[in-house]
């Protein structure tokens, strides 16, 4: 399972589902809501995201759920999370994560995933400052659902 909010769907994030879905039978890329978070997308607009760049893998479903990420995981049927990491600030965030995740679930396993160095610099937060500044977002939203984000910053 790999869990996250998505808001919005990176390249990064693709190609985590890209190495995943080589490494897994089965991937479940898993939109948790968490409303403590402040959104741009809803979740539906995120999983019709998600949906359209997995349509080429036939081992990799999306979902939104909800609630504690081992719990949700245990639900599905899910025995490993899926985390990428770019830097050492998201491997200490990760860790304390993973971590407590292991003290709910000790059969649930996390496995970390390096980020390639060409994107070790992005996340969802990047893009929203640069859509919101009506920057050039194409390098870093893949090009399936690059017209619904734009069209959500009126870009």
């Amino acid at each position: 399972m790999y869990p996250g909010t998505f808001d919005p769907v990176t390249v990064g994030h693709l190609d985590v589902i890209k190495r995943a879905a080589s490494l897994f039978n089965h991937v479940y890329v898993v939109i948790m809501e968490n409303k403590y978070k402040t959104v741009t997308f809803s979740a539906q607009e995120r999983l019709e995201m998600i949906e359209k760049i997995i349509e080429p893998y036939d081992n990799v479903t999306a979902l939104i759920g909800e609630g504690l990420t081992v719990e949700y995981a245990k639900k599905i049927d899910a025995s490993v999370l899926i985390r990428g990491i770019r830097a050492v600030m998201d491997y200490e965030y990760e860790l304390q994560q993973a971590t407590a995740n292991m003290t709910l679930d000790p059969a649930i396993e996390t496995v970390f995933l390096l980020t390639k160095p060409e994107y070790s610099f992005m996340s969802s937060s990047a893009v929203k400052e640069i859509a919101l500044n009506h920057g050039d977002i194409s390098a870093f939203i893949p090009i399936e659902v690059l017209n619904m984000v734009k069209s959500k910053y009126k870009i």
